[in-house]
């Protein structure tokens, strides 16, 4: 019985002393730290550079060099170990050109026991020969995509006489090192490509937008469900009507209750795929499993209750537009799925093997910060840069205050329409609402009209028929968190989160000097003046929870009620309320 190469080294190892570990482990914990290396989200250079690393804790090997070519715009590059650093040319110049050359002409493996005696090394043997004489022997492996070669992995060692080579074997494990960093230089080229690319879109369309200078007589833009004429809202409607020409991905930013759906609406409505269907859903209310099939649909049988194949809501959106809701909100595990339809326009349905190409124009929506989120890699880079081709920033409430009284007669057409109603507005109603916080924006706005009207005894909304004239408006009591300090005689203020932006785009939020007061909004306050002229004051279990919420200082407790200090040291003594020492 013949004994295999291996364990005759192994032998071989084992009386010299040398302790021999098991080849399958070797490879194993190589491979396996060497593939979380390619998975980290590093520059590909500090990649490749760090794969060459760990190599010399698994080889016995003196330098190493991975040799890329160039591909179209993507530069050739050049990484090694082991010798001084220095730039890219120092490493290329310790290439043997003839060498690599046969490697990359013929796609295989290279062995050299000994580059003196080697042809192809003939002239080229200096820059690998070591300085004392030793033998130097070599090992060249190719990195493919697919059957192209795209460059090489090379290694070199001396042979002292003590060390023991495994050639074979080193041979099959940089193979398998060299097609893991194929499928990552893959991937790298794609999604460089592509961002430039989306970025490029981008910036063209953005350049598009900041040179928009409307004809004085053109009409303003006007959009079905959209109510509002304030300068904020007609800006964003300028860039809509402007972005939904092309087919770039839009990605809608701004609070909860801007109206993000009405807008991805619209956008769908100026476009060229008016024709065609625009679905939508919202990623944030599905569990993933089922997102899964709502999006690309299921074969019969795929899972337990799947009794006939159904369409997901891409095939549904063909030649049409798809509105992604809370995109922010999906698992990193779906967005790799996410990001493949996104980019190739075709998916296979869950328990199905056949690709389905569709031409969908994808409009996602977030109130998330997005960026932050790529920053803390709970969002994918590649995927952001794909939906964020075009954003698109809603202005708040806040921010176009000249809309609430259309908004508020609009709400309250629809709600006379729909319950066979007359109602009006009384003059000093539309004043309570302009001094509205809104932090909800219009979707508050739509509820409190709503309420308001519902809840109305006469003809018309007079102002104490709003729920904030009485302390009752449930949506202060949501906010009152966020109370911030105000001067003594003015009415609590309500600081209204506003949603951080990527850096760029507009909006007064951003636009502050460093050490501004932050934005603040009126909100409605629980006691009129007439009643804090008269000394008026809360009942006692409003009185205890507003000093526990001020850590018992009167004064901060005053601010948070609208009262004088004063006040509410009567109210103390009033109501009998021991003061805590904290």
């Amino acid at each position: 019985m013949v004994r295999s190469e291996a364990s005759a080294i192994d032998e071989m190892g084992a009386r010299a002393g040398i302790p021999v570990i098991p080849l399958s482990e070797i490879a194993l914990t190589g491979i396996y730290e060497i593939s979380k290396i390619l998975n980290a989200p590093n520059r590909l250079e500090t990649t490749l550079a760090n794969v060459l690393n760990v190599l010399t804790s698994f080889l016995q090997m003196r330098h190493g060099v991975i040799s890329l070519l160039a591909d179209d715009d993507v530069p050739d590059i050049t990484v090694g170990v082991g010798w001084n650093e220095g730039a890219d040319e120092r490493y290329r110049a310790r290439l043997p050109e003839t060498a690599i050359g046969q490697i990359i002409a013929t796609a295989v493996p290279l062995v050299a026991e000994n580059i003196e005696t080697h042809p192809l090394f003939a002239s080229d043997v200096g820059a690998l020969a070591d300085r004392e004489g030793a033998k130097v022997s070599f090992i060249g492996v190719p990195i493919r995509i697919a059957n192209r070669v795209i460059g090489t992995l090379t290694i070199d060692r001396i042979w002292d006489g003590r060390s023991v080579f495994r050639l074979d074997t080193d041979v099959r494990f940089l193979t398998m090192v060299a097609n893991l960093i194929g499928q990552t230089v893959q991937l790298y080229r794609v999604v460089t490509r592509d961002r430039d690319r989306l970025m490029a879109e981008s910036s063209r369309l953005q350049k598009e937008l900041s040179e928009l200078k409307p004809p004085r007589d053109r009409k303003p833009v006007r959009l079905k469900g959209i109510v509002g004429d304030s300068p904020a809202l007609r800006a964003m409607l300028d860039k809509i009507a402007i972005v939904a020409r092309s087919h770039s991905p839009v990605l809608l930013r701004g609070e909860s209750g801007t109206g993000k759906e009405l807008v991805a609406k619209a956008i769908h409505e100026l476009s060229p795929r008016v024709k065609g269907p625009f679905i939508k859903i919202n990623c944030a209310a599905l569990p993933e499993s089922v997102l899964e099939s709502e999006l690309f649909g299921h074969e019969k049988g795929a899972f337990t209750g799947a009794v006939n194949a159904r369409k997901g809501r891409f095939e549904l959106a063909d030649k049409g537009t798809l509105f992604l809701d809370e995109i922010g909100e999906i698992s990193p595990a779906f967005q790799a799925k996410l990001l493949r339809v996104l980019q190739e326009q075709e998916f296979e349905r869950v328990g199905g093997n056949h690709t389905i190409k569709v031409d969908v124009r994808v409009v996602t929506a977030t109130n998330r910060n997005l960026e932050e989120a790529v920053a803390k890699n709970e969002f994918r880079a590649d995927l952001y840069y794909r939906i964020s081709v075009v954003p698109i920033l809603l202005p708040p409430l806040r921010e176009r205050r000249g809309d609430i009284p259309l908004l508020a007669r609009e709400f309250l057409r629809r709600f006379n329409a729909d319950n066979e109603r007359s109602l009006s507005f009384d003059p000093g109603a539309i004043e309570v609402l302009m001094g509205c916080g809104f932090p909800g924006n219009v979707r508050e706005l739509e509820n409190c009209i709503q309420r308001t009207a519902t809840l109305a005894h006469g003809p018309s909304i007079a102002n104490d028929d709003f729920a904030c004239r009485r302390n009752e408006c449930l949506s202060a009591l949501l906010w009152k968190g966020h109370a911030e300090l105000a001067p003594q005689r003015l009415r609590p203020v309500v600081s209204l989160p506003v949603l951080p932006l990527s850096a760029g785009s507009s909006g007064a939020a951003e636009n502050k000097a460093p050490g501004a007061a932050p934005a603040v909004t009126e909100a409605p306050s629980p006691f009129d003046e007439a009643d804090e002229a008269q000394g008026a004051t809360p009942d006692r279990g409003r009185f205890i929870e507003a000093m526990e919420r001020a850590g018992w200082v009167q004064a901060k407790a005053a601010r948070l009620l609208g009262l004088t200090p004063r006040q509410v040291g009567y109210a103390l003594k009033k109501y009998n309320i021991e003061v805590k020492r904290i």
